[in-house]
Formats: structure tokens, sequence, C-alpha cells
């Protein structure tokens, strides 16, 4: 652990995706892109980049794949 998150993507209310930066904050994971000011969705290791895929738990499980809209 400890090093960047990657393969996450955000989008705004038109629904276009760009890549995010992402950090953890204590049990959350920080989603945020300069070109979205007010993100309304998430997709982490989605489509075609799930080899970017950098979040695991404690004991070194990956997560899956997901996307939300749920802010």
């Amino acid at each position: 652990g400890g090093g960047p998150l990657t393969g996450f993507a955000v989008a705004g209310a038109d629904k276009k995706f760009v890549w995010a930066q992402a950090r953890i904050e204590g049990d959350k994971v920080v989603v945020w892109s300069d070109q979205v000011a007010q993100p309304t969705a998430v997709r982490y290791a989605w489509a075609d980049n799930p080899e970017n895929a950098a979040l695991y738990n404690k004991a070194g499980l990956p997560a899956s794949t997901f996307q939300t809209d749920a802010l």
C-alpha cells in the first residue's frame, strides 16, 4: 500500500469520463479531477483500463471494478 491509486475516472453531469486522481483518507477513497468541477459519477478499473488497477484492502485482495453515480 501507500502507492498512488490509479485506474479511476470521474464524470460530471455530461457523463463524459476523464482520468482522475485518487487517494485514501481513512477508510475512504477520495477521487477528483481538475477537469470536472462537480463530479457525479466515478469508475474504477472500468472498460479497457483494469491493468491500471491499484486498490487493495488490508488483506492484499484487489478491489473489483465498479461504476457509481451515487455520490
